[in-house]
């Protein structure tokens, strides 16, 4: 038995309503904030992976009139593997550690990312965590459980999901609901729009809402030329 999978809405309301959630989270106030980036490494996200990368660079321009930006980079892969960096502040620093990783065959820990994400923000306040990935395989109840605590944390998760896995979906919308973050469907073959989406985020993690509320009005324009096209 097989759902048919369901297209993803990367409309003008889907992006707005992404907006609205973020403008609604509490207003970071470290000179630099801390943002986990955590990223699906398995096999079939090699091609997500690659785009990633060349958007990376985007949470440091976007963050680097607000006081700048710290990243760690977080994936898993494999058989269990599960990987964070150093946190950094610079786009190339992040980028070397971006091609040091190649994608290997495994199930999602998305889990674990979520509890890494606790331990860092108890050893340390993170702004936010930005998740993306295009599949859930395992306990659910555990995922909402750390995420649960990561809202307690005021550490809100930003689930972007590939692909239109109504479960996926679900899950990933359970997490951003328990975290007090937020969701967003995209597709591949739309980077300008996971830009915008990312960016946001950065903007909301160093600056807050007010300064993610002139990030909106400065640059979304593009993607509503993007969304515009789709009925």
């Amino acid at each position: 038995m097989s759902d048919k999978p369901v297209k993803p809405r990367s409309d003008t309301r889907s992006i707005d309503a992404f907006i609205d959630q973020v403008r609604s989270l509490p207003v970071a106030t470290d000179s630099q904030g801390r943002l986990i980036f955590a990223l699906d490494a398995t096999a079939s996200r090699e091609a997500t992976w690659d785009q990633a990368s060349d958007l990376q660079s985007e949470l440091f321009l976007a963050a680097q009139d607000l006081g700048g930006l710290s990243i760690q980079l977080c994936y898993y892969r494999g058989f269990r593997e599960f990987k964070s960096t150093r946190f950094v502040d610079q786009p190339r620093q992040l980028l070397k550690l971006m091609n040091g990783v190649q994608c290997l065959g495994g199930i999602t820990q998305i889990g674990r990312v979520l509890q890494h994400a606790v331990q860092e923000t108890r050893s340390r306040p993170v702004k936010a965590v930005v998740f993306i990935g295009d599949c859930c395989e395992e306990s659910v109840d555990e995922i909402c459980h750390a995420a649960g605590e990561l809202g307690m944390l005021r550490t809100p998760v930003f689930m972007f999901q590939e692909g239109g896995d109504p479960h996926t979906g679900a899950v990933f919308r359970q997490v951003s609901t328990l975290s007090g973050g937020a969701y967003a469907p995209f597709d591949r073959s739309s980077p300008q729009m996971l830009k915008e989406l990312l960016g946001a985020v950065a903007v909301y993690a160093s600056g807050g809402r007010r300064a993610l509320k002139d990030y909106t009005n400065r640059s979304s324009s593009e993607v509503k030329r993007l969304t515009s096209q789709i009925r």
